[in-house]
């Protein structure tokens, strides 16, 4: 559920490598918020889990796939037969 989205998340961030123990709490959070009923304890849990994430997000090296911009300009190039 939960957790194995997250674990893909950080699988396609690629920050297990650099910040292995932030990734291992988010993992970790999110196995916690799949375990439990309590909607007072999943709120506290789904928080935290999102400020890891937040922080693991942030640390993410820079991906080699092209951003927004990168595609317009290869869409405009494939238009003009460049």
């Amino acid at each position: 559920m939960v957790a194995d989205k997250i674990r893909d998340e950080i699988d396609q961030l690629r920050v297990a490598e650099v910040a292995p123990g932030q990734a291992a709490l988010a993992i970790s959070l999110a196995e916690t918020f799949d375990d439990t009923d309590a909607p007072t304890s999943r709120a506290v849990v789904a928080r935290e889990l999102a400020a890891t994430m937040k922080i693991l997000r942030a640390l993410a090296p820079v991906g080699e796939e092209g951003d927004a911009v990168d595609d317009l300009a290869a869409r405009r190039a494939k238009r003009r037969g460049a």
